[in-house]
């Protein structure tokens, strides 16, 4: 009977680390949103924004005012520079920040 009362401590204790582990490595969406539209020049900088699998393209007012070197740190793969529009590769991050970016302008 002690050996099954230890067993199920340990079993719990396990389950107590990996749950606080899983929700260390979860990204906090909101957070990066948010930076992401101040390093693209702010919400009124922002004309249209869609996403297209890995890619988040967005449309804006002008872009001198984007940090792309930031955008990169975000976790951006790769960003297209076309005119006055941005095509950022995000990979599978790339549709929940969508989400979250038309939460917010």
């Amino acid at each position: 009977m002690d050996k099954v009362i230890e067993y199920g401590i340990i079993i719990l204790a396990l389950l107590i680390i990996s749950l606080i582990v899983i929700k260390l490595m979860k990204k906090d969406f909101s957070v990066e949103a948010n930076k992401l539209i101040g390093y693209l020049g702010g919400k009124d900088n922002i004309i249209n924004a869609e996403c297209n699998m890995s890619r988040f393209k967005v449309i804006l007012k002008d872009i001198s005012k984007v940090d792309k070197d930031a955008i990169q740190k975000l976790g951006a793969k790769g960003i297209v520079e076309i005119d006055n529009q941005l095509k950022i590769i995000f990979g599978k991050d790339a549709r929940v920040l969508k989400k979250y970016i038309d939460e917010i302008i």
